[in-house]
């Protein structure tokens, strides 16, 4: 039996960068991904680099990771397409803006800077948009990135670093022996010393092997993306309840996404839906105007895992010594990606962060399980 200090179940964007950290460090770690590397929710996502609007038990997570985005060309030889463009929060209604200028104060405490713009500026600054908003709020911080090319990038640099990377290995359990952990993958069994649980939307099923009881839903954002026009859009654009949001890429393409499309996590198949589409280019168009006329050539979905309480579930297990979790990102989990890969290094290596993810802990869902007990 092949034995390592860490073994990861899972990999998404968090999982490799897990995966790349520890490497670093010297210490031996093996992943193992069902499929291809950044083939679910991290390589199908809208590829918002967003901090703004995020849970203020995320945004110091949120803060660390920023800091990474700026060092991809260092961490995995590309900056994946990566921009800070900014992104716009825009708002429809008076009270909206009230609650732009709320959040504007509640993160000034984390050191996000974010800057109002009111109706008349707004328009001024960005005559593209429509009439019918407010005003909004400017994060000149976040950005896009690629999310094809992230995931596969920590990869690559993870096995190059020593990491033993395993696609198309799908773990079929996992168990605690007390003194380890034991990973069935096919028909091998390997041993590791740590478990880092990122399995996405299958993340809380992997929980449960050991006690940790998670509600775990399954969302699938739907997705699309026009042809090439000229460049004109400025920083990425959301709206106050996250109807829409747009972006466009650098070579002229606008990427949007508006709804839900359809998932089944048992055969790991999702779509998107014409119905959804349809409403979506017409909240686009609302949004900005001169889309009217542009040719939609892709729309597309993938399937992500989703926590009531609209948080991922991040941190040490209750039950089993050893065992971390970052699962459920509900959507907005691409941001986080870098970041989460370092924090879990630092605990699975380390017994503790620098990186407050206190208010993400699994403790607010459940009790220890008796029926597990704390090895």
């Amino acid at each position: 039996m092949k034995h390592y200090e860490v073994a990861i179940i899972g990999g998404g964007l968090a999982g490799c960068s897990a995966a790349l950290h520890i490497a670093k460090r010297g210490v031996s770690v093996v992943l193992f991904e069902r499929g291809r590397c950044g083939a679910q929710a991290s390589g199908v996502n809208f590829g918002g680099v967003r901090q703004q609007g995020r849970h203020p038990a995320e945004l110091p997570l949120a803060r660390r990771s920023r800091g990474l985005w700026d060092q991809l060309p260092e961490l995995v030889g590309s900056n994946c397409e990566f921009v800070p463009t900014g992104h716009l929060k825009l708002a429809r209604t008076d009270a909206e803006m009230a609650e732009l200028e709320a959040y504007r104060n509640m993160a000034r405490d984390f050191g996000l800077e974010l800057e109002l713009v009111g109706k008349k500026r707004l328009h001024e600054m960005y005559p593209y948009l429509g009439d019918n908003l407010a005003g909004g709020s400017l994060c000149r911080e976040d950005g896009q990135a690629n999310p094809r090319l992230v995931a596969p990038a920590f990869s690559r640099a993870a096995r190059r670093a020593g990491a033993d990377i395993r696609e198309m290995s799908p773990v079929a359990a996992a168990t605690h022996t007390g003194q380890y952990f034991e990973i069935k993958v096919r028909d091998e069994v390997v041993s590791a010393a740590k478990l880092i649980n990122v399995a996405g939307a299958w993340g809380a099923k992997v929980a449960a092997w050991f006690g940790d009881e998670v509600e775990e839903g399954v969302i699938a954002p739907n997705m699309c993306v026009t042809e090439p026009l000229p460049l004109f859009m400025g920083p990425n654009l959301g709206v106050c309840g996250g109807s829409i949001y747009l972006r466009q890429i650098p070579h002229g393409s606008v990427i949007f996404g508006a709804g839900m499309a359809i998932a089944d996590p048992e055969k790991i198949r999702a779509r998107p839906l014409a119905e959804v589409t349809q409403e979506g280019a017409r909240l686009a168009i609302e949004m900005v105007p001169r889309l009217a006329n542009a040719l939609l050539v892709r729309t597309w979905t993938g399937i992500e895992g989703s926590i009531a309480d609209g948080i991922p579930v991040f941190g040490p297990s209750l039950n089993v010594r050893n065992l971390f979790h970052a699962f459920g990102f509900t959507g907005h989990g691409f941001q986080l990606g870098p970041g989460a890969g370092a924090v879990l290094c630092e605990l699975a290596l380390d017994g503790e962060t620098r990186t407050a993810i206190d208010g993400l802990s699994i403790e607010r869902f459940q009790k220890v399980a008796s029926s597990v007990g704390r090895h």
